[in-house]
Order: structure tokens, then C-alpha cells, then sequence
């Protein structure tokens, strides 16, 4: 039998997986659509068209949004049994502390010690409102 504080441990674990899916992928997004903007139609229709093809036929792009799209699907289904005053924050947050680090190991730059010393921040207020919530 599940307590309640085994329920709020379990609805702070899905908002994690969200953050890491959206997180994780964001930094690929970026990358792999680059170029879009070199896409050039006489029309908005057109243009919209052609743009979809430009992303949906790299299969990387595709891989990577299948992927942030997967924690769409887990984030509003955890919207049924999570608290709403953590969902937003958590899942924010910790989604923008991912795509950091994410970036980093792509090579990206990220900023000196001052992105660390707020990383751990976001990192210690996400963990206040956890405890204070579970």
C-alpha cells in the first residue's frame, strides 16, 4: 500500500523524467534545426511546407522531438496526480538546468561560475519546495 508521501516521492520522480526528456533534448533541437531559416517560399503555405520538410526529414531532428514530445505526454499525465503549485516550477527549473548541462557536453558555452553558482540554487529551491511538498 502506497502512503502519501510514497505518492509525492513517485510524482517528484515523473517531473524529474519529464525535465530530463525535455531538457535533454532541447540542446539537439537547436542543433539539428539549424538552417530553417534559409528556407525561402513565395507564400506562408509554402513556406510553412517546406519548413515541415526541412525537419522532418532529418531523421536526428525527428528522433529528438519523438523524444520531447514523449515528456509532453508524461508531464500532462502527471498533471492528474501531481500537485500544480510544484508541477510548474519543478519541471521548469530543472528542465532549464538539463538543457544546460546538455549543451555543455555538445560543446555549447555556457557561461562561467556564476551559471554553476545558479544552477545550484535552482538545484537547492527545487529541493525546498520537494520537501516541502512530499
Amino acid at each position: 500500500m502506497e502512503t502519501d508521501s510514497d505518492e509525492g516521492y513517485l510524482g517528484a520522480l515523473w517531473l524529474v523524467l519529464v525535465a530530463i526528456l525535455w531538457g535533454g533534448t532541447n540542446p539537439f533541437l537547436k542543433r539539428e534545426g539549424a538552417g530553417i531559416e534559409s528556407v525561402k517560399q513565395k507564400n506562408a503555405v509554402t513556406q510553412f511546407f517546406f519548413e515541415m520538410k526541412h525537419l522532418f526529414l532529418n531523421w536526428k531532428y525527428l528522433l529528438a522531438f519523438l523524444i520531447n514530445q514523449s515528456g509532453s505526454v508524461v508531464y500532462y499525465l502527471t498533471l492528474a496526480s501531481a500537485d500544480l503549485s510544484l508541477v510548474a516550477p519543478v519541471t521548469n527549473s530543472l528542465t532549464f538546468i538539463i538543457t544546460t548541462l546538455t549543451g555543455k557536453m555538445l560543446g555549447e558555452r555556457i557561461g562561467g561560475t556564476e551559471t554553476y553558482i545558479g544552477m545550484g540554487l535552482v538545484i537547492a529551491g527545487v529541493t525546498l519546495c520537494l520537501m516541502d511538498k512530499t
